[in-house]
């Protein structure tokens, strides 16, 4: 993540700049407006990670995270520092390849990266929506090396049996997430 700021506030280097890693879930208010339900957010700045818990309602935690690359490949780490659960990690050691593309609407690949609406509860348990817009993510296939982690099982989920991960990639895109506001019920 870079040049995360207010739209009103310009953006500081130690604040602004740090890597972050999701686990999220694919959901709908009512039938309508596909969004992304978080099940944890990691990023490795405190100030930050406090911030966006506080004003976002959203499940962020503190981590230690290295990004390298060495070629074309890229090795990538995160561990979850606080708050809990723990233990929660992942490496992953990946290339991209191929023509980075929109991604072709019906596709699969349409259906997980081109989202434009983050869901989240306030304290209370009310429903909050925030409204997300960026282009079109530029995605790449990605040959995965090696992975090993443990953030899914941090979030109470059971990982599925079978099939390999799927992977992509996709370089800078600028995003724009608008203020939560309530779903009010129909």
């Amino acid at each position: 993540m870079t040049g995360v700021r207010p739209t009103w506030a310009p953006s500081v280097p130690w604040l602004s700049d740090f890597h972050e890693c999701n686990v999220r879930t694919y959901v709908h208010a009512g039938g309508r407006e596909p969004g992304v339900w978080f099940f944890s957010l990691d990023a490795a700045n405190p100030v930050a990670v406090r911030l966006a818990r506080g004003l976002w309602k959203l499940p962020y935690h503190f981590a230690r995270m290295n990004l390298t690359r060495e070629g074309d490949t890229v090795h990538y780490a995160t561990e979850r520092l606080w708050p809990g659960p723990l233990p929660a990690a992942c490496r992953a050691h990946y290339t991209p390849r191929g023509e980075p593309r929109p991604a072709a609407p019906g596709s699969l690949e349409h259906f997980l990266a081109e989202r434009y609406v983050l869901y989240a509860r306030s304290r209370r348990g009310q429903l909050l929506r925030g409204r997300v817009h960026h282009p079109p993510y530029p995605l790449e296939s990605a040959d995965l090396h090696a992975l090993s982690e443990t953030l899914i099982q941090a979030a109470g989920i059971a990982r599925p049996a079978g099939d390999p991960p799927l992977v992509h990639y996709a370089r800078e895109v600028r995003v724009r997430v608008f203020g939560l506001q309530p779903v009010l019920p129909d």
